[in-house]
């Protein structure tokens, strides 16, 4: 069995600044990373650190598994590489958590026996239709539940748009406060730290040739979790229908129509929107591609 790559998008949030997603798709799997936005200076070079990490992280993941990496180990030294790399090309050290440059996941592969092997860290999510059922793997749609509620509360208590940006005074104290909570606990990302591998969230599904399964970041996914345009089996229905660039149009429409949240509280008014499908498909063929 392989994983056919249908259709794929990839938007920045803002066209001035990069795409902090990124994602990578070969013949038994695929991934999605979504950097965390950068809350202070930068301490690599290139466009962000958040870019660095997510782009790293789908190279570095991709290498492994066509290596032969189950997907597992593929994480692992995924983890081990960042963490070399990191400390070569940082400026300084770290001197709080919220330095560290992380990145949401998604990771699909598939294993033996026709199952569908799942990973990931934070906000990244997978909708898989199987037989007429679609249900979505993740905590995508609770982590932006209370998003949107601390949204809410500071845009409230500060008397600020919340739509505005993190980058503020006002709001990156929080912001950090949050963020130094990484790697510690349940809060484990895709970082310069390999003990996130023992930490990674795993689901194994069966699936059949003709399955679909949709990876995307949360950006994307906020035509479901912020927007309430689509339930999960409606936006499953319009990617196929329309095609991803169209629920791209679609997003950013409705962003552009509350630019600053007051409809939908949010922390910005655009995030990178990524967004892979997949089918579940019987003859191998050669395939990669990563953005």
């Amino acid at each position: 069995m392989n994983l056919e790559l249908l259709d794929s998008l990839s938007l920045p949030g803002d066209g001035a600044k990069p795409n902090e997603d990124a994602f990578a798709h070969l013949e038994t799997a695929a991934l999605v990373l979504d950097g965390a936005t950068p809350l202070g200076p930068s301490l690599l070079p290139g466009p962000s650190d958040a870019a660095w990490i997510a782009q790293f992280g789908a190279r570095r993941l991709a290498a492994h598994l066509e290596d032969g990496d189950a997907p597992d180990k593929a994480l692992k030294h995924a983890l081990e590489d960042a963490s070399r790399s990191f400390i070569g090309l940082s400026r300084q050290p770290i001197r709080e958590k919220w330095q560290t440059p992380c990145a949401s996941m998604m990771l699909v592969g598939l294993g033996e026996q026709k199952k569908l092997e799942l990973l990931w860290f934070g906000d990244c999510a997978a909708i898989v239709a199987r037989g007429g059922e679609v249900s979505v793997i993740g905590e995508t749609l609770q982590k932006r539940r209370e998003e949107a509620a601390r949204a809410k509360m500071v845009a409230k208590t500060m008397n600020l748009s919340s739509a505005a940006g993190v980058n503020r005074p006002e709001i990156e104290p929080l912001l950090r406060a949050a963020r130094n909570r990484i790697n510690s606990g349940r809060n484990w990302l895709f970082s310069p730290d390999p003990r996130a591998a023992a930490h990674v969230a795993r689901q194994e599904l069966a699936v059949t040739q003709g399955d679909l399964i949709l990876l995307v970041s949360d950006g994307f996914l906020a035509l479901v979790s912020d927007y309430a345009l689509y339930d999960p089996k409606a936006l499953f229905a319009a990617v196929r229908r329309d095609g991803l660039a169209a629920l791209g149009k679609i997003l950013r429409a409705a962003e552009d129509a509350d630019p600053e949240g007051e409809k939908y509280p949010r922390f910005k008014k655009s995030d990178d929107a990524t967004a892979l499908l997949l089918r579940v498909g019987q003859i191998p063929h050669a395939s990669t591609g990563s953005a």
